[in-house]
Protein backbone atom coordinates (compact mmCIF):
# COMPACT_ATOMS: atom_id res chain seq x y z
CA UNK A 1 0.00 0.00 0.00
CA UNK A 2 1.06 3.42 -0.23
CA UNK A 3 2.40 5.90 1.79
CA UNK A 4 3.45 9.00 0.39
CA UNK A 5 1.64 12.56 0.49
CA UNK A 6 2.09 13.35 -3.04
CA UNK A 7 0.25 9.58 -3.82
CA UNK A 8 -2.82 9.05 -1.16
CA UNK A 9 -5.08 10.09 -3.50
CA UNK A 10 -4.90 7.00 -5.81
CA UNK A 11 -4.61 4.66 -2.70
CA UNK A 12 -7.01 1.55 -3.60
CA UNK A 13 -9.31 0.43 -0.94
CA UNK A 14 -8.45 -3.42 -1.44
CA UNK A 15 -8.69 -3.76 2.19
CA UNK A 16 -12.55 -2.84 2.12
CA UNK A 17 -14.23 -5.26 0.36
CA UNK A 18 -17.40 -4.43 -0.39
CA UNK A 19 -19.56 -7.29 0.94
CA UNK A 20 -17.83 -6.77 4.20
CA UNK A 21 -17.82 -3.33 4.73
CA UNK A 22 -20.74 -0.48 4.44
CA UNK A 23 -21.12 0.00 0.50
CA UNK A 24 -20.05 3.69 1.54
CA UNK A 25 -16.57 2.71 2.79
CA UNK A 26 -13.68 4.54 1.31
CA UNK A 27 -10.16 5.28 1.90
CA UNK A 28 -9.91 9.33 1.29
CA UNK A 29 -7.04 11.83 0.16
CA UNK A 30 -5.68 11.00 3.34
CA UNK A 31 -5.54 7.56 3.74
CA UNK A 32 -8.24 7.43 6.60
CA UNK A 33 -10.81 5.44 6.51
CA UNK A 34 -14.61 6.67 5.82
CA UNK A 35 -17.79 5.68 6.50
CA UNK A 36 -21.05 7.86 4.59
CA UNK A 37 -18.35 11.01 3.97
CA UNK A 38 -17.21 10.89 8.03
CA UNK A 39 -13.36 10.67 8.45
CA UNK A 40 -13.26 8.23 11.16
CA UNK A 41 -10.33 10.28 12.95
CA UNK A 42 -12.96 13.62 12.69
CA UNK A 43 -15.65 10.98 14.62
CA UNK A 44 -13.22 9.84 17.47
CA UNK A 45 -12.16 13.26 17.80
CA UNK A 46 -15.62 14.26 18.11
CA UNK A 47 -17.50 11.56 19.87
CA UNK A 48 -14.22 10.01 21.86
CA UNK A 49 -13.14 5.87 21.45
CA UNK A 50 -14.30 3.49 21.30
CA UNK A 51 -17.34 4.15 19.12
CA UNK A 52 -19.89 2.39 16.98
CA UNK A 53 -20.59 4.32 13.57
CA UNK A 54 -23.69 3.65 11.43
CA UNK A 55 -24.12 4.16 8.03
CA UNK A 56 -28.15 4.88 7.84
CA UNK A 57 -28.10 4.92 4.12
CA UNK A 58 -26.53 1.27 4.17
CA UNK A 59 -28.90 0.07 6.41
CA UNK A 60 -31.90 1.83 5.30
CA UNK A 61 -31.01 0.14 1.64
CA UNK A 62 -30.73 -3.47 3.30
CA UNK A 63 -33.91 -2.78 4.70
CA UNK A 64 -35.92 -1.86 1.85
CA UNK A 65 -34.29 -4.75 -0.24
CA UNK A 66 -35.20 -7.08 2.15
CA UNK A 67 -38.87 -5.66 2.00
CA UNK A 68 -39.28 -5.30 -1.89
CA UNK A 69 -37.50 -8.66 -2.66
CA UNK A 70 -39.84 -10.81 0.20
CA UNK A 71 -43.18 -9.15 -1.11
CA UNK A 72 -41.99 -9.84 -5.02
CA UNK A 73 -41.60 -13.46 -3.86
CA UNK A 74 -45.27 -13.56 -1.77
CA UNK A 75 -44.08 -12.21 1.79
CA UNK A 76 -47.54 -10.37 3.43
CA UNK A 77 -44.88 -8.27 5.86
CA UNK A 78 -41.41 -8.05 6.84
CA UNK A 79 -40.56 -7.46 10.43
CA UNK A 80 -36.71 -6.08 11.74
CA UNK A 81 -35.70 -8.47 14.88
CA UNK A 82 -34.99 -5.60 17.23
CA UNK A 83 -32.82 -7.84 18.97
CA UNK A 84 -29.87 -7.38 16.48
CA UNK A 85 -29.81 -3.63 17.53
CA UNK A 86 -32.65 -1.22 18.57
CA UNK A 87 -33.15 2.43 19.05
CA UNK A 88 -35.40 5.45 18.41
CA UNK A 89 -33.38 6.30 15.51
CA UNK A 90 -33.42 2.65 14.00
CA UNK A 91 -37.12 2.05 14.70
CA UNK A 92 -37.38 4.77 12.58
CA UNK A 93 -35.17 3.84 9.83
CA UNK A 94 -36.55 0.80 9.11
CA UNK A 95 -40.31 1.19 9.73
CA UNK A 96 -39.75 4.23 7.26
CA UNK A 97 -38.74 1.61 4.62
CA UNK A 98 -41.79 -0.49 5.20
CA UNK A 99 -40.78 -2.67 8.06
CA UNK A 100 -42.59 -4.01 10.92
CA UNK A 101 -40.41 -4.68 13.94
CA UNK A 102 -40.76 -7.83 16.24
CA UNK A 103 -39.44 -7.47 19.82
CA UNK A 104 -38.55 -9.55 22.37
CA UNK A 105 -38.82 -7.85 25.58
CA UNK A 106 -40.63 -5.34 27.34
CA UNK A 107 -37.67 -3.00 26.71
CA UNK A 108 -37.60 -3.48 23.32
CA UNK A 109 -41.20 -2.62 22.97
CA UNK A 110 -41.06 0.19 24.59
CA UNK A 111 -38.23 2.02 22.61
CA UNK A 112 -40.24 0.71 19.64
CA UNK A 113 -43.56 2.35 20.72
CA UNK A 114 -41.46 5.55 21.99
CA UNK A 115 -40.10 5.85 18.25
CA UNK A 116 -43.77 5.45 17.01
CA UNK A 117 -44.71 2.23 15.82
CA UNK A 118 -47.70 1.69 15.58
CA UNK A 119 -48.51 -1.69 17.68
CA UNK A 120 -50.26 -3.56 14.90
CA UNK A 121 -46.87 -3.22 13.05
CA UNK A 122 -45.43 -5.41 16.33
CA UNK A 123 -44.41 -8.55 16.78
CA UNK A 124 -43.69 -10.15 20.72
CA UNK A 125 -41.36 -12.49 21.35
CA UNK A 126 -40.07 -14.25 24.20
CA UNK A 127 -39.83 -17.42 25.86
CA UNK A 128 -40.78 -15.86 29.20
CA UNK A 129 -42.51 -12.45 29.19
CA UNK A 130 -43.29 -11.37 32.57
CA UNK A 131 -47.27 -10.35 32.90
CA UNK A 132 -46.17 -7.15 33.02
CA UNK A 133 -44.50 -7.42 29.30
CA UNK A 134 -47.85 -8.75 27.85
CA UNK A 135 -50.22 -6.66 29.49
CA UNK A 136 -47.96 -3.70 28.21
CA UNK A 137 -47.74 -5.65 24.43
CA UNK A 138 -52.00 -5.59 25.14
CA UNK A 139 -52.72 -2.41 25.88
CA UNK A 140 -50.26 -1.03 23.03
CA UNK A 141 -52.33 -3.07 20.56
CA UNK A 142 -49.31 -5.06 19.46
CA UNK A 143 -50.61 -7.26 16.40
CA UNK A 144 -48.82 -10.75 17.16
CA UNK A 145 -47.98 -12.50 20.47
CA UNK A 146 -46.32 -15.42 20.20
CA UNK A 147 -46.84 -18.46 22.33
CA UNK A 148 -43.79 -19.80 23.24
CA UNK A 149 -44.97 -22.60 26.27
CA UNK A 150 -48.46 -23.95 28.07
CA UNK A 151 -47.69 -21.29 30.63
CA UNK A 152 -48.21 -18.27 28.36
CA UNK A 153 -51.36 -19.59 26.68
CA UNK A 154 -52.27 -19.25 30.24
CA UNK A 155 -51.12 -15.86 30.94
CA UNK A 156 -51.67 -13.89 27.66
CA UNK A 157 -55.72 -15.39 27.58
CA UNK A 158 -55.86 -14.03 31.15
CA UNK A 159 -54.46 -10.62 30.28
CA UNK A 160 -56.35 -10.15 26.97
CA UNK A 161 -60.01 -11.43 29.50
CA UNK A 162 -58.84 -8.88 32.12
CA UNK A 163 -58.41 -6.48 29.17
CA UNK A 164 -61.58 -6.95 27.75
CA UNK A 165 -59.86 -7.92 23.87
CA UNK A 166 -59.08 -10.78 21.74
CA UNK A 167 -55.69 -11.25 21.22
CA UNK A 168 -53.96 -12.76 18.32
CA UNK A 169 -51.05 -15.02 18.79
CA UNK A 170 -49.06 -17.60 16.90
CA UNK A 171 -47.57 -20.72 18.03
CA UNK A 172 -43.68 -21.11 18.24
CA UNK A 173 -42.98 -24.64 16.72
CA UNK A 174 -40.24 -26.58 16.95
CA UNK A 175 -40.41 -28.55 13.68
CA UNK A 176 -36.41 -30.36 13.98
CA UNK A 177 -34.52 -28.41 11.41
CA UNK A 178 -31.19 -27.08 13.01
CA UNK A 179 -29.21 -24.53 11.29
CA UNK A 180 -25.36 -25.30 10.60
CA UNK A 181 -24.14 -22.81 12.21
CA UNK A 182 -23.30 -22.27 15.55
CA UNK A 183 -24.76 -24.33 18.65
CA UNK A 184 -25.58 -21.52 20.93
CA UNK A 185 -28.07 -19.79 18.15
CA UNK A 186 -29.17 -22.76 16.34
CA UNK A 187 -32.79 -22.41 18.08
CA UNK A 188 -35.15 -25.30 16.06
CA UNK A 189 -33.99 -28.70 17.28
CA UNK A 190 -35.71 -30.14 20.22
CA UNK A 191 -33.11 -29.76 23.02
CA UNK A 192 -33.04 -26.18 23.94
CA UNK A 193 -35.72 -23.59 25.56
CA UNK A 194 -38.13 -22.14 22.56
CA UNK A 195 -40.63 -22.82 21.31
CA UNK A 196 -43.02 -26.12 21.25
CA UNK A 197 -42.11 -29.45 19.71
CA UNK A 198 -44.01 -30.58 16.85
CA UNK A 199 -42.99 -34.14 16.94
CA UNK A 200 -43.57 -34.86 20.69
CA UNK A 201 -47.53 -33.09 20.05
CA UNK A 202 -47.06 -30.63 22.61
CA UNK A 203 -47.24 -27.95 19.49
CA UNK A 204 -50.54 -29.45 18.58
CA UNK A 205 -51.71 -29.96 21.82
CA UNK A 206 -50.72 -25.83 22.69
CA UNK A 207 -53.30 -25.05 19.39
CA UNK A 208 -56.05 -27.35 20.86
CA UNK A 209 -55.67 -25.38 23.64
CA UNK A 210 -55.84 -21.94 21.94
CA UNK A 211 -58.72 -22.35 19.85
CA UNK A 212 -60.85 -22.99 22.95
CA UNK A 213 -60.27 -19.55 24.46
CA UNK A 214 -62.40 -16.89 23.67
CA UNK A 215 -59.84 -14.21 24.40
CA UNK A 216 -57.38 -15.73 21.89
CA UNK A 217 -57.76 -15.90 17.71
CA UNK A 218 -55.00 -18.58 16.29
CA UNK A 219 -53.28 -16.56 13.15
CA UNK A 220 -50.50 -19.24 12.60
CA UNK A 221 -47.40 -20.74 13.30
CA UNK A 222 -43.96 -19.12 14.06
CA UNK A 223 -41.13 -21.05 13.19
CA UNK A 224 -37.24 -19.74 13.67
CA UNK A 225 -34.39 -22.22 13.07
CA UNK A 226 -31.13 -20.23 14.02
CA UNK A 227 -28.92 -17.04 12.99
CA UNK A 228 -26.20 -16.44 10.37
CA UNK A 229 -27.48 -18.82 7.77
CA UNK A 230 -26.13 -18.63 4.64
CA UNK A 231 -28.23 -21.03 1.98
CA UNK A 232 -31.91 -21.70 1.86
CA UNK A 233 -31.87 -25.45 2.68
CA UNK A 234 -32.44 -24.90 6.31
CA UNK A 235 -35.74 -23.21 5.45
CA UNK A 236 -36.59 -25.25 2.83
CA UNK A 237 -36.98 -27.67 5.31
CA UNK A 238 -38.23 -26.29 7.67
CA UNK A 239 -41.14 -24.53 5.27
CA UNK A 240 -42.06 -28.57 4.50
CA UNK A 241 -42.70 -29.68 8.03
CA UNK A 242 -44.69 -26.14 8.51
CA UNK A 243 -46.66 -27.20 5.56
CA UNK A 244 -47.13 -30.67 6.83
CA UNK A 245 -47.83 -29.98 10.51
CA UNK A 246 -50.69 -27.27 8.94
CA UNK A 247 -51.72 -29.92 7.02
CA UNK A 248 -52.41 -31.99 9.93
CA UNK A 249 -54.37 -29.21 12.11
CA UNK A 250 -56.69 -29.06 9.60
CA UNK A 251 -57.61 -32.75 9.18
CA UNK A 252 -57.30 -33.46 13.06
CA UNK A 253 -58.62 -30.29 14.28
CA UNK A 254 -60.25 -28.43 11.57
CA UNK A 255 -57.64 -25.56 12.06
CA UNK A 256 -56.86 -23.12 10.02
CA UNK A 257 -53.41 -21.75 9.91
CA UNK A 258 -53.79 -18.28 8.29
CA UNK A 259 -49.95 -17.18 8.86
CA UNK A 260 -46.45 -18.66 8.57
CA UNK A 261 -43.97 -16.76 9.82
CA UNK A 262 -40.47 -18.27 8.86
CA UNK A 263 -38.16 -16.11 11.39
CA UNK A 264 -34.62 -14.78 10.41
CA UNK A 265 -31.18 -15.83 10.94
CA UNK A 266 -30.24 -14.60 7.23
CA UNK A 267 -26.29 -14.52 7.39
CA UNK A 268 -23.82 -11.89 6.42
CA UNK A 269 -19.92 -11.76 5.72
CA UNK A 270 -17.92 -10.91 7.96
CA UNK A 271 -14.33 -12.47 6.67
CA UNK A 272 -13.18 -13.36 3.63
CA UNK A 273 -14.57 -16.32 2.09
CA UNK A 274 -18.42 -15.91 3.97
CA UNK A 275 -20.64 -16.12 0.98
CA UNK A 276 -23.98 -15.81 1.79
CA UNK A 277 -26.88 -16.07 -0.43
CA UNK A 278 -28.10 -12.73 -2.24
CA UNK A 279 -31.31 -11.61 -0.16
CA UNK A 280 -33.73 -11.94 -3.68
CA UNK A 281 -32.54 -15.62 -4.55
CA UNK A 282 -33.12 -16.38 -0.88
CA UNK A 283 -36.90 -14.79 -0.92
CA UNK A 284 -37.47 -16.44 -4.46
CA UNK A 285 -36.16 -19.94 -2.85
CA UNK A 286 -37.78 -20.32 0.56
CA UNK A 287 -41.30 -18.40 -0.61
CA UNK A 288 -41.23 -20.99 -3.52
CA UNK A 289 -40.89 -24.04 -1.26
CA UNK A 290 -43.72 -22.72 0.96
CA UNK A 291 -46.08 -22.77 -2.72
CA UNK A 292 -44.75 -26.09 -3.71
CA UNK A 293 -45.04 -27.58 -0.27
CA UNK A 294 -48.50 -26.37 0.27
CA UNK A 295 -49.92 -26.98 -2.57
CA UNK A 296 -48.55 -30.87 -2.16
CA UNK A 297 -50.25 -31.11 1.29
CA UNK A 298 -53.47 -29.55 -0.44
CA UNK A 299 -53.88 -26.73 1.68
CA UNK A 300 -54.37 -22.89 1.14
CA UNK A 301 -50.99 -20.56 0.89
CA UNK A 302 -51.21 -18.84 4.32
CA UNK A 303 -49.60 -15.42 4.67
CA UNK A 304 -45.78 -15.27 4.63
CA UNK A 305 -43.91 -12.96 7.07
CA UNK A 306 -39.83 -13.31 7.91
CA UNK A 307 -38.06 -11.72 10.27
CA UNK A 308 -34.23 -10.47 9.45
CA UNK A 309 -32.05 -8.70 11.81
CA UNK A 310 -28.08 -8.86 11.41
CA UNK A 311 -29.20 -8.59 7.73
CA UNK A 312 -30.16 -5.37 7.85
CA UNK A 313 -28.08 -3.75 10.78
CA UNK A 314 -24.73 -5.62 11.06
CA UNK A 315 -22.71 -4.74 7.33
CA UNK A 316 -24.01 -1.01 8.16
CA UNK A 317 -22.03 -0.86 11.76
CA UNK A 318 -18.46 -0.69 12.05
CA UNK A 319 -16.90 -0.25 15.33
CA UNK A 320 -13.35 2.32 15.68
CA UNK A 321 -10.75 1.92 18.48
CA UNK A 322 -7.97 3.12 19.47
CA UNK A 323 -4.61 1.18 19.93
CA UNK A 324 -3.06 1.61 23.76
CA UNK A 325 -0.15 -0.67 23.88
CA UNK A 326 1.55 -3.41 21.10
CA UNK A 327 3.28 -6.51 22.72
CA UNK A 328 5.17 -9.15 20.80
CA UNK A 329 5.12 -12.41 21.81
CA UNK A 330 7.24 -15.44 20.27
CA UNK A 331 5.00 -18.70 20.61
CA UNK A 332 6.71 -22.45 20.78
CA UNK A 333 6.32 -22.68 16.69
CA UNK A 334 8.64 -19.94 17.08
CA UNK A 335 6.31 -17.36 15.25
CA UNK A 336 5.96 -13.83 16.39
CA UNK A 337 2.28 -12.86 17.17
CA UNK A 338 1.70 -9.37 18.15
CA UNK A 339 -0.95 -8.95 20.84
CA UNK A 340 -2.37 -5.06 20.03
CA UNK A 341 -4.36 -3.85 23.02
CA UNK A 342 -7.44 -1.49 22.12
CA UNK A 343 -9.59 0.77 24.26
CA UNK A 344 -12.29 -1.68 24.31
CA UNK A 345 -13.61 -5.15 24.05
CA UNK A 346 -15.28 -7.72 25.34
CA UNK A 347 -17.71 -5.14 27.19
CA UNK A 348 -18.77 -3.66 23.76
CA UNK A 349 -18.55 -6.72 21.16
CA UNK A 350 -18.82 -9.75 23.28
CA UNK A 351 -19.10 -12.34 19.93
CA UNK A 352 -16.12 -13.28 19.76
CA UNK A 353 -15.26 -14.37 23.04
CA UNK A 354 -19.09 -16.01 23.31
CA UNK A 355 -19.41 -17.52 19.99
CA UNK A 356 -15.59 -17.58 18.48
CA UNK A 357 -17.02 -15.07 15.85
CA UNK A 358 -14.54 -14.03 13.50
CA UNK A 359 -13.77 -9.93 12.38
CA UNK A 360 -12.46 -8.49 9.41
CA UNK A 361 -9.92 -5.55 10.99
CA UNK A 362 -8.75 -2.75 9.04
CA UNK A 363 -5.80 -0.10 10.20
CA UNK A 364 -8.18 3.05 10.16
CA UNK A 365 -6.53 6.09 10.65
CA UNK A 366 -4.03 5.87 8.16
CA UNK A 367 -2.25 3.38 5.30
CA UNK A 368 1.30 1.85 5.57
CA UNK A 369 3.31 0.07 3.32
CA UNK A 370 5.00 -1.84 5.97
CA UNK A 371 5.14 -5.50 5.94
CA UNK A 372 2.03 -7.34 7.63
CA UNK A 373 2.27 -9.01 10.91
CA UNK A 374 0.28 -11.85 12.24
CA UNK A 375 -1.66 -10.08 15.47
CA UNK A 376 -4.20 -10.47 18.05
CA UNK A 377 -6.78 -7.64 18.39
CA UNK A 378 -7.51 -8.00 22.21
CA UNK A 379 -9.34 -5.42 24.50
CA UNK A 380 -8.81 -3.84 27.83
CA UNK A 381 -10.59 -6.39 30.13
CA UNK A 382 -9.06 -8.34 33.00
CA UNK A 383 -9.93 -11.21 30.99
CA UNK A 384 -7.37 -13.62 28.95
CA UNK A 385 -10.35 -14.36 26.87
CA UNK A 386 -10.87 -10.62 25.96
CA UNK A 387 -10.28 -11.05 22.15
CA UNK A 388 -11.81 -8.88 19.57
CA UNK A 389 -10.31 -10.39 16.19
CA UNK A 390 -8.59 -13.80 16.94
CA UNK A 391 -6.28 -13.27 14.01
CA UNK A 392 -5.36 -10.38 11.73
CA UNK A 393 -2.68 -9.55 9.63
CA UNK A 394 -2.16 -5.40 10.27
CA UNK A 395 1.07 -3.49 9.24
CA UNK A 396 4.28 -3.97 11.48
CA UNK A 397 4.75 -0.40 12.06
CA UNK A 398 1.21 -0.14 14.02
CA UNK A 399 1.34 1.62 17.01
CA UNK A 400 -0.10 3.68 19.78
CA UNK A 401 -2.34 5.93 18.72
CA UNK A 402 -3.51 4.28 15.43
CA UNK A 403 -7.00 3.41 14.98
CA UNK A 404 -8.68 0.49 13.81
CA UNK A 405 -11.90 -0.34 12.50
CA UNK A 406 -13.69 -3.67 13.00
CA UNK A 407 -16.37 -4.36 10.53
CA UNK A 408 -19.95 -5.81 10.19
CA UNK A 409 -20.49 -4.76 14.28
CA UNK A 410 -24.03 -3.06 13.69
CA UNK A 411 -25.45 -6.15 15.14
CA UNK A 412 -25.03 -7.95 18.82
CA UNK A 413 -22.59 -5.71 19.66
CA UNK A 414 -23.91 -2.69 21.23
CA UNK A 415 -27.00 -4.60 22.05
CA UNK A 416 -25.50 -7.40 23.93
CA UNK A 417 -22.89 -4.39 25.71
CA UNK A 418 -21.89 -4.57 29.32
CA UNK A 419 -19.97 -2.25 31.67
CA UNK A 420 -17.58 -4.74 32.72
CA UNK A 421 -14.68 -3.54 34.77
CA UNK A 422 -17.41 -0.53 34.72
CA UNK A 423 -16.39 0.50 31.19
CA UNK A 424 -18.60 2.72 29.94
CA UNK A 425 -20.46 1.41 26.95
CA UNK A 426 -19.43 3.73 23.82
CA UNK A 427 -21.63 6.36 21.79
CA UNK A 428 -23.24 5.36 18.69
CA UNK A 429 -23.44 7.52 15.65
CA UNK A 430 -24.96 7.44 12.74
CA UNK A 431 -23.55 9.25 9.45
CA UNK A 432 -25.79 10.29 6.43
CA UNK A 433 -23.93 12.21 3.89
CA UNK A 434 -20.78 13.40 5.94
CA UNK A 435 -23.17 14.68 8.65
CA UNK A 436 -23.28 12.47 12.00
CA UNK A 437 -25.76 11.97 14.46
CA UNK A 438 -26.12 10.35 17.71
CA UNK A 439 -27.71 7.44 17.66
CA UNK A 440 -27.19 6.38 21.44
CA UNK A 441 -24.84 8.56 23.28
CA UNK A 442 -21.65 7.40 25.08
CA UNK A 443 -22.06 6.90 28.82
CA UNK A 444 -20.58 8.07 31.59
CA UNK A 445 -19.07 8.01 35.02
CA UNK A 446 -21.82 9.57 36.30
CA UNK A 447 -24.56 7.01 34.40
CA UNK A 448 -22.36 4.01 36.36
CA UNK A 449 -22.44 5.83 39.94
CA UNK A 450 -25.88 6.57 39.49
CA UNK A 451 -27.31 3.49 40.08
CA UNK A 452 -24.86 3.05 43.59
CA UNK A 453 -27.05 4.58 46.39
CA UNK A 454 -23.26 5.24 47.95
CA UNK A 455 -21.62 4.68 51.08
CA UNK A 456 -23.86 7.25 52.84
CA UNK A 457 -27.04 5.09 52.25
CA UNK A 458 -25.45 1.62 52.86
CA UNK A 459 -23.56 2.81 56.21
CA UNK A 460 -25.53 1.58 59.78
Amino acid sequence: MLNSESSLSAIPAADLNQAIWPKSALRNIAGALEIAGVDCRDLVAEYQSPVYLLDEGDARTRARLFREAYETAGASIVYYAAKAFLATAIARWVTEEGLGIDVASGGELAVALRAGVPGHRIVMHGNNKAMAEIEMALAAGVGRIVIDSFDEIVRVADAATRAGIVQQVLVRVNVGVEAHTHEFIATAHEDQKFGLSVASGDAAEAIRRIVKLPSLFFAGLHSHIGSQIFDASGFDEAARRVAAFTRSLRDDQGVVVREFNLGGGMGIAYVEGDDPLEVAAMAQQICSVVRTECELAGIELPELAFEPGRAIIGPAGVSIYEVGTVKPIELDSGVIRTYVSVDGGMSDNIRTALYSADYSVVLASRVSSAEPMLTRVVGKHCESGDIVVRDAWLPSDIAPGDLLAVAATGAYCRSMSSNYNYLPRPAVISAHDGVTSVVLRRETMDDLLALDPGPDVLAP
